[in-house]
């Protein structure tokens, strides 16, 4: 599993990189400051947890079935708080109908971030 969870990290790290230079290079002109913004944050938290899950997966220090818990959680809170912010930018879909979708990814991100210290605190226990 943890070589699934670099692999599907490395790919998203992929799409992170497009996603900055299309919001840099193809949408600066064409959204507004705002939207702009919204877009730069959702690529910048994708990268902050596509590292994280990286890191973890690369860790001796938490169990195989914690990294797997944890890949998913921060999986689905990209999807869900990144992925809500580009339709949302980019007008596909309006922020009426899924305002609810960043909060709650932000929401799974925060408590992936809990139990990966819990699982840090653990290994700290077992040492």
């Amino acid at each position: 599993m943890t070589k699934n969870n670099l692999g599907i990290a490395s790919i998203l790290g992929l799409v992170t990189i497009i996603l900055g230079a299309f919001g840099a290079h193809a949408l600066k002109d064409k959204l507004e400051p705002e939207s702009m913004q919204s877009f730069e944050t959702g690529v910048r938290y994708m990268m902050y947890h596509v590292l994280a899950v990286l890191f973890i997966n690369n860790s001796s220090l938490i169990s195989e079935k914690s990294k797997k818990q944890i890949s998913f959680m921060f999986f689905a809170g990209i999807l869900l708080f990144s992925g809500s912010i580009f339709v949302i930018s980019l007008d596909i879909i309006s922020a009426k109908n899924i305002w609810f979708l960043t909060p709650l990814g932000g929401l799974i991100l925060i408590f992936a971030w809990f139990i990966t210290a819990i699982g840090f605190f653990k290994s700290i226990e077992k040492h």
